[in-house]
C-alpha cells in the first residue's frame, strides 16, 4: 500500500482530540478516570442522534456518555441502554475492554468520508446531530482491533462546549466530579 498524496491522508484531517471507551462497568470506569485526575465529567443522557446507521442499516441506538478532560485530551465513556445493533453492542459482545475509538474534529464530514473511502476504510456507524448541528462517521481503518476512528463535524456551539469542558478541567478543584446526573 502506498502512502496517500500530501494533504490527502486521514492524518491531515486533524489531531486526535478524544479517547473513547465503552466499558463493561461504566461507574467503575468513571471512578477510575476521576482517580487519575480526569474530570470533571459532563454526562449527557439518552443522546438523540438522527439518521443513525450501523453497517449501513438504520439503528435506534439509545446511549448516554460522559465527557471529561485529562489535560488537553477528552475522555469519553459510553453506556448503551438498549440492544439495538451498534458498534458499542458489537464491541461489548466480543468481550472487549479498553480503547474503543479515537476522535478527530473535522471541518467537512464529506471530505472526511471521501478520504476514508480513498484509503479503503469502511464506515461502521454514522449519524447526524439534531437540528443540523453536525454529523459523525465511525470508520474501521482496516488494521484490526483498536483501529476505529471517529470523524466529527460540529458547529461553533459544540466547539465552545468542548472548550468550556476543557477549561473546567484546568480550573477544577476536584469537587463535583460528575455533572448532569
Amino acid at each position: 500500500m502506498s502512502a496517500p498524496a500530501s494533504g490527502d491522508s486521514l492524518a491531515d484531517l486533524g489531531p486526535v482530540m478524544q479517547l473513547s471507551f465503552c466499558p463493561a462497568d461504566y461507574d467503575a470506569a468513571l471512578a477510575h478516570w476521576i482517580s487519575l485526575g480526569a474530570g470533571p465529567f459532563f454526562e449527557m443522557h439518552h443522546v438523540a442522534l438522527e439518521n443513525v446507521k450501523f453497517r449501513g442499516k438504520p439503528s435506534g441506538i439509545d446511549f448516554s456518555m460522559a465527557l471529561g478532560y485529562l489535560g488537553d485530551i477528552q475522555i469519553e465513556l459510553i453506556r448503551q441502554h438498549n440492544d439495538a445493533p451498534s458498534m458499542y453492542t458489537e464491541w461489548r459482545a466480543q468481550g472487549r475492554e479498553g480503547l474503543q475509538h479515537m476522535c478527530v474534529l473535522v471541518d467537512d464530514i464529506a471530505e472526511a468520508r471521501r478520504r476514508v473511502a480513498a484509503q479503503g476504510g469502511t464506515v461502521l456507524q454514522e449519524g447526524e446531530l439534531p437540528g443540523g448541528a453536525g454529523a459523525v462517521i465511525y470508520v474501521d481503518t482496516g488494521g484490526g482491533p483498536g483501529t476505529v476512528m471517529e470523524y466529527l463535524q460540529i458547529g461553533e456551539a459544540g466547539r465552545q462546549g468542548f472548550a468550556m469542558m476543557r477549561e473546567a478541567h484546568r480550573t477544577w478543584d476536584g469537587s463535583d466530579p460528575v455533572r448532569g446526573r
